[in-house]
């Protein structure tokens, strides 16, 4: 996955279309409110593309998704809040187009200036961008001399503003390059895909074993250990042959997890206790008990302090480590103890020198609500897509970025 990225582009005066990933949380869905951005991660996380492309004299057009809107009749979906909170944080003026496309859209970006920022409206306002439309992808490409993907959470999409563009831009001589974000992502993630170092072990939570069979068939190929936490233990479980009370399990799973138990031998790690309550709730009563022995009634919420003890072992000594799902259920503080502890355990292994990646979505959030996002080497910005590029898969948006 070797690149081009914004380096390898000269910018000085000309206009370049960033795709970046600003689909961040509102504090309204009301059109009447005045709607401001509540976390804005992803756009601070954008700005060393922008501020490097802005120092070496270019105009930037910057589109991003936002939310899923049905039409462009969706205005709380409108990137209007979000141009405004980026004015802020980049501290220059910030235009905001009326569309995706269109005259008017062309006739801003032809007017700006080295320096200048407009932001186009949210690209799923128009019905040709989650189909790869060509003709939006020509409209895009024809406002830039450059395109620069910055958004790695959208690169396993292939729609107009991740993909056709990419086409469209070089098909009429420019070209399509990674941004700094989207450099970092392929560097981690590609490393963990291509050629860890080792001893290699992955951790997979989460609440269930489908969305992640594919992930962990590929890592059986490099990984020497892998760790199972969260729901999806319940499914492993039971397909051990042991009872798992009232807890989430997969049935249509089960033949999977039997497969996969066969595949994997000694190098699938599973809980030995779980932390168990009467129901799902933050308030519920809970107590430790073997994996083997969850009761009648009772549902499995957290791995147990045993379990953790186990983990704890077999992530001795690991060069690399990457991590993809909570381990119980972390939004109740009474079943996010393994979750947190897990969390404290990588960041002291970073300090022992191990390459800690930890794979965006739940566990991202998990890391940053336990304080310890700063002690990770790497947190990915794409849940989605850095568990396709993970599985082995082809990415879109990135194949369409020319190589170095």
């Amino acid at each position: 996955m070797n690149k081009k990225t914004v380096r390898d582009i000269d910018v000085q005066g000309k206009k370049v279309l960033v795709r970046v990933d600003f689909n961040v949380p509102l504090s309204s869905k009301d059109p009447k409110d005045t709607i401001t951005v509540t976390d804005d991660t992803r756009i601070q996380a954008a700005l060393p593309t922008l501020n490097y492309l802005l120092d070496h004299g270019a105009a930037l057009i910057l589109c991003s998704h936002l939310g899923r809107p049905s039409t462009a009749a969706d205005t709380q979906y409108s990137m209007a809040p979000v141009a405004a909170h980026l004015e802020k944080v980049l501290g220059r003026p910030v235009q905001m187009a009326d569309d995706v496309v269109g005259e008017n859209v062309t006739a801003a970006a032809a007017n700006l200036a080295p320096g200048d920022v407009l932001v186009l409206e949210n690209t799923r306002f128009h019905p040709g961008e989650k189909k790869n439309d060509p003709d939006l992808s020509a409209q895009l490409a024809a406002l830039a001399d450059f395109y620069v993907d910055d958004a790695f959470g959208s690169a396993h999409r292939a729609h107009s503003s991740t993909e056709g563009v990419a086409q469209a831009i070089r098909a009429k001589g420019g070209a399509a390059v990674a941004g700094f974000l989207m450099e970092k992502e392929l560097s981690a993630l590609g490393t963990a895909v291509s050629n860890p170092p080792h001893p290699y072990v992955a951790i997979m939570g989460g609440a269930k074993i489908s969305d992640k069979i594919k992930l962990i068939e590929n890592l059986l190929n490099t990984a020497d250990k892998i760790l199972i936490g969260g729901g999806m233990a319940n499914t492993f479980i039971r397909a051990q042959g042991h009872e798992t009370g009232t807890s989430l399990v997969e049935e249509d799973a089960l033949p999977e997890a039997k497969r996969l138990l066969g595949m994997a031998g000694d190098r699938l790690v599973l809980p030995v206790d779980f932390v168990v309550a009467d129901k799902f709730d933050a308030n519920a009563e809970a107590e430790t008990v073997p994996a083997d022995s969850i009761p009648s009634g009772k549902m499995a919420l957290d791995i147990g302090p045993k379990s953790l003890e186990a983990f704890k072992q077999a992530l001795q000594g690991a060069k690399m480590v990457i991590w993809n799902g909570p381990m119980g259920v972390f939004e109740f503080p009474r079943f996010a103890k393994a979750t947190n502890q897990l969390a404290e355990l990588l960041a002291e292994q970073v300090e022992q020198g191990t390459e800690v990646i930890i794979g965006g979505g739940d566990s991202a959030a998990a890391v940053t609500k336990a304080g310890l996002a700063d002690k990770m080497s790497h947190i990915s910005t794409g849940g989605g897509a850095s568990l396709e590029l993970l599985e082995g898969k082809t990415l879109p948006g990135i194949a369409a970025l020319d190589e170095k």
